[in-house]
């Protein structure tokens, strides 16, 4: 029977943090070691194990081989593989499933690197994400987490993060500039729709409500068209949109606070982790 070495996984650590740093003294500074020790490695790697070379050196830059950056590739599976191996063997506890209720506005711009962490961690927890205004989540008793947006003054749960409305359109079209002023706002039951409505009635500024949608998604694309101006929380607004204020002659918008509640019902170490996750994710 042919003997085949095993590949000590520090070994592709280290290769790893090699390629991404493009140099052995960086890489050395991100596992913990000395570089000494991490070219001890790579020469084990390349004489006893792979038995290729894997770098090629010009100067103090180094470059992977086309067999390295094959094993590149098969490294990172192994490390991920191997670290979801030992956080379910671990922490056997942490499987099950989480419901996740949040407005459609945080969706893109905070979940999906909020869940990878998650899911990289506890591959084996089934996350449920229930999209609807705050309004309605508010109403809900079935939701292990609800994230929602609330005025100042009447927070509850834990405080993520406040930030300010700001009024947006699409680079190369004013709409601001028509009379009435087109708006592509969330549906009525929204109090974000309301203060912008109740901004723009104090300084007798004419406007009308041209578009509306419960998707922020199709609000956006209401906007990139040049038909019209919105206004959302100033992380949500892309780099395709031109923020505007009072030089344009708007009226500032105030801040708000998005929170996070937890169901007291169904709390569990998966919701707990989860939980931290998200406030985690909030403040980055």
């Amino acid at each position: 029977m042919a003997f085949h070495p095993s590949i000590d996984t520090e070994l592709l650590r280290s290769f790893v943090a090699i390629a991404d740093t493009g140099g052995f003294t960086r890489a050395a500074e991100t596992v913990n070691r000395t570089q000494s020790a991490v070219s001890m490695q790579m020469k084990r790697l390349e004489e006893d194990v792979v038995q290729r070379p894997l770098f090629e050196r010009d100067g103090r830059q180094v470059r992977l081989t086309p067999e390295g950056q094959v094993l590149l590739g098969y490294a990172r599976r192994i490390l991920k593989l191997h670290g979801e191996v030992l956080n379910t063997l671990r922490e056997p506890h942490m499987v099950g499933a989480v419901r996740i209720g949040t407005p459609d506005d945080y969706v893109m711009r905070f979940l999906p690197e909020i869940l990878s962490r998650f899911a990289q961690a506890y591959p084996l927890v089934q996350v449920e994400v229930h999209c609807e205004p705050s309004g309605q989540l508010l109403l809900r008793q079935d939701l292990d987490l609800t994230i929602v947006t609330r005025q100042p003054g009447k927070e509850i749960g834990q405080l993520l993060r406040q930030e300010r409305f700001a009024w947006a359109v699409a680079q190369g079209f004013c709409p601001h500039e028509q009379n009435p002023m087109p708006l592509a706002m969330f549906n009525a039951d929204c109090f974000c729709r309301e203060w912008a409505c109740n901004a723009l009635d104090a300084m007798g500024r004419p406007y009308r409500i041209a578009y509306t949608s419960p998707s922020l998604s199709a609000i956006f694309a209401v906007v990139r068209a040049g038909l019209a101006v919105t206004a959302q929380l100033q992380s949500l607004i892309t780099p395709d949109l031109r923020i505007l204020g009072e030089a344009e002659g708007l009226p500032l918008l105030p801040l708000t606070s998005i929170v996070l509640l937890r169901n007291e019902s169904s709390q569990s170490p998966v919701t707990e982790c989860l939980a931290e996750h998200i406030v985690e994710g909030f403040r980055l």
